[in-house]
């Protein structure tokens, strides 16, 4: 079934950034449009503020590199030397002096680089993560849009049974006063209606939740109207590769690739906390100036300089970098540990959705082809036979029931099938299921 369009959704200008415009213009003036299902992804993508968090976080995070992996800031100094005080003359004494100084210090030769490379990597991570929020968003913005589909269908049958529920009331009614029917009847299909009533009200709840819950994927206020489609996308009629999405899942899941950043991470982390068994630097000059006359030869005294060279003693390694090594790698256990569960947990959510696929897609060509119409026709017999009294009204309300719980399971079929698909392909690192991972049939 093609997707549902408004006649003005196929002029070019509307197929861009001029459709979403209209959209949000529709949501900021409380106009319920109808919303397709790319089109409830393409919102979502677009004002989600969860997605923003994420996406502003790895702006955040690449921007750390550069500064980890520069030198610390030089220290400039102003000294007074040597300043008697009892006069606080820079004349005085000989080795009074005025000085102005500069220092850097400098790691030990790796250092930087390893800092920078850790930080790389957790930049990576988080873009990952950005990523990993990205597929998560399209997924549920899929599962509660054929939610609230469905339950649209479920409202549309429900109140159609009213309808026929409501005369059955009258031909019941009709036959009772003629005395060819039974007041039971009548009272039977009154309670009945009561119960398509009850259903409906139930229903009408669950649609309020899912277009709250819709809305916020959308970043909209969670009472803005939400209108579907009739006609609905349809489902994937192949059987998908398993094997191959496993492999695009193992490569290309953002997840895995963030868990595996951090493995990376932590490898630069431990070979930095190795460096630290070797000193640091740090490098001065001073310039001192000197003012007054030389008592000994009566000539201005001379300026003074100072190059200075000093290194850290790591002689506390016992207690600080070997417990600092055994810290890191550690951690990087730890990394490599979560890659493996995230590995296991990915190839368990991807069977799991490609079972319930293929087993959703089997029930529903059991209802399409065999449960519905043979409802159907068992539902026009018991009518046909309840005119001319040959069966009685129990039965064909239990038929007419029936039939009507047959429609509403297709189309939570329906909808699950979508939702399988939709579960399936964010496990798979994949926004859709693609031609090269399907195995047709």
């Amino acid at each position: 079934m093609p997707l549902f369009k408004p006649p003005f959704y196929k002029l070019p200008i509307f197929k861009t950034g001029w459709l979403l415009l209209a959209l949000l213009s529709y949501s900021s003036l409380g106009i319920a449009a109808t919303l397709t299902l790319k089109q409830a992804e393409a919102l979502a993508l677009a004002s989600n503020p969860a997605l923003h968090a994420a996406d502003s976080n790895a702006v955040a995070m690449a921007a750390i590199p550069s500064q980890v992996s520069s030198l610390p800031d030089p220290t400039l100094s102003l000294n007074a030397m040597n300043l008697p005080v009892n006069s606080f003359s820079t004349t005085q004494e000989n080795m009074t002096q005025m000085q102005i100084g500069f220092s850097q210090a400098l790691p030990f030769p790796g250092k930087l680089a390893l800092k920078a490379e850790a930080a790389e990597r957790l930049a990576e991570a988080a873009a990952s993560n950005r990523d990993e929020l990205r597929l998560l968003l399209l997924r549920n913005v899929r599962i509660h849009w054929w939610n609230l589909a469905y339950l649209d269908k479920a409202l549309m049958l429900v109140q159609s049974n009213q309808a026929l529920l409501r005369n059955l009331v009258r031909v019941s009614e009709a036959k009772y006063k003629t005395g060819s029917g039974l007041q039971q009847d009548v009272l039977l299909a009154q309670l009945e209606l009561s119960h398509l009533l009850d259903r409906e009200l139930s229903l009408k709840t669950q649609r309020e939740f899912q277009v709250a819950e819709l809305n916020a994927l959308l970043g909209r206020d969670s009472v803005a109207a939400l209108t579907l489609p009739e006609q609905l996308p349809e489902i994937i009629k192949a059987t998908p590769n398993i094997i191959v999405l496993k492999q695009w899942a193992r490569d290309n899941r953002p997840m895995l690739a963030s868990l595996n950043r951090h493995v990376d991470a932590a490898g630069s982390l431990v070979a930095l906390a190795e460096k630290d068994y070797y000193p640091d630097f740090k490098l001065g000059a001073v310039y001192g100036v000197r003012q007054g006359i030389n008592p000994v030869n009566r000539q201005s005294r001379s300026d003074l300089g100072s190059i200075m060279l000093s290194m850290t003693l790591p002689i506390y390694a016992g207690n600080k970098q070997d417990r600092a090594v055994d810290q890191r790698k550690a951690e990087k256990a730890k990394a490599e540990f979560s890659w493996q569960d995230g590995l296991n947990r990915v190839y368990a959510e991807i069977d799991a959705a490609a079972s319930d696929l293929r087993i959703t897609r089997e029930q529903l060509s059991l209802f399409k082809q065999g449960i519905i119409p043979q409802a159907r026709q068992t539902t026009a017999s018991m009518l046909a036979g309840y005119q001319v009294n040959k069966v009685d009204f129990l039965n064909l309300v239990r038929a007419q029931l029936a039939e009507f719980n047959n429609d509403i399971q297709y189309w939570q079929l329906y909808a699950r099938a979508a939702q399988a698909e939709a579960r399936l392909a964010a496990a798979s690192g994949k926004k859709h299921l693609e031609k090269d991972v399907i195995n047709h049939e």
